[in-house]
């Protein structure tokens, strides 16, 4: 599995809306935090490796309503 984050800017009022519907109804998403600044949520992500995230992002986090914009942050390596 193979975690990636993105960040998402929702329409006004509506992020926990978009979290709720993160939470419960996308596969692989795995937490999402209320952030401050340009994006409301911090979404973790685990997918299968060799997965296309590009795809995943546009079909599973795109399709959602109220969602205005993302940034998607791609992991390496996990330091412990």
């Amino acid at each position: 599995m193979h975690p990636f984050f993105i960040f998402v800017k929702c329409e006004l009022g509506k992020a926990y809306d978009v979290a709720a519907a993160l939470v419960e109804e996308v596969e692989g998403v795995s937490e999402v935090y209320s952030i401050s600044g340009p994006f409301e949520l911090l979404v973790k992500v685990y997918i299968d490796d060799g997965q296309d995230i590009g795809r995943y992002v546009n079909e599973k986090i795109h399709a959602l309503p109220n969602i205005k914009d993302t940034q998607t942050i791609i992991t390496f390596n996990a330091f412990t």
